[in-house]
């Protein structure tokens, strides 16, 4: 129990001097417009404030976890025992703030891992392939395109790279166009609005907490127009 204990009073001093060292060190840099410093500072820097915290973790322990406890006295008339020796035993107010941070510690991982809102893989980069039916010209310019996807009750305008929104497969135009997704949810649509075509939606099959998809998807007319607009799209992780 001694050693359980010690080790876990390590980790929550390993935790916290990691942390630390990390977040003086980016609130000492400043301002970090790319997140390189940020990133230095908690891989490169922060294992040294983690280091030194195990260690004073189980300092902590041994020098505040353990208290001297002595032996019951002998009985009176007995024969004059040795000189008393103090054994070490486990303080209990020590035990339970340690174990209070460690149960608090792992229940906040279960829930951001779990049940947190966000997606396990981070971070997810929809892209999406819009191809127009032969009659319908394209759009002159990117900013004639308003695309946005609905995750739940959120919703997200879709920006279109000025210099490579727009494609071709045989005589039909293609629209190009990527997104990033961040959220568990049942419900993702997307919709398209551009001139010269009737505003049109799609349903995005895909599970609350996706995986990515190897591919692109097949193409997927629109749930509202008869002269419907094809989508396809494929999921990619940033992590």
């Amino acid at each position: 129990m001694r050693i359980v204990l010690g080790f876990l009073s390590g980790v929550v001093g390993m935790l916290a001097g990691w942390f630390g060292l990390a977040m003086l060190v980016i609130g000492m840099a400043g301002f970090d417009r790319d997140g390189g410093i940020a990133m230095g500072a908690f891989f490169q820097i922060g294992p040294l404030g983690g280091l030194v915290g195990f260690i004073a973790g189980v300092w902590l322990f041994v020098k505040f976890g353990l208290v001297a406890h002595r032996a019951t006295p002998e009985p009176v008339g007995a024969p004059p025992p040795a000189p008393a020796t103090a054994a070490r035993q486990i303080s209990r107010p020590f035990a339970v703030v340690v174990v209070a941070i460690v149960g608090g510690l792992a229940w906040w991982g279960w829930y951001e891992l779990i049940r947190s809102p966000y997606l396990t893989h981070g971070y997810m980069t929809l892209a999406m392939q819009f191809r127009l039916p032969p009659n319908i010209a394209p759009p002159a310019e990117a900013k004639d395109v308003a695309i946005v996807l609905e995750e739940g009750d959120r919703s997200w305008p879709v920006s279109l790279n000025a210099d490579g929104w727009l494609g071709h497969q045989d005589d039909r135009a293609v629209i190009l166009a990527n997104v990033s997704m961040m959220y568990k949810t049942s419900r993702r649509l997307v919709s398209l609005t551009m001139p010269g075509a009737p505003s049109q939606s799609w349903t995005l099959d895909l599970a609350s907490d996706p995986d990515p998809t190897p591919g692109y998807s097949g193409w997927l007319a629109s749930s509202r127009a008869p002269n419907a607009i094809e989508l396809n799209y494929q999921l990619t992780a940033d992590r």
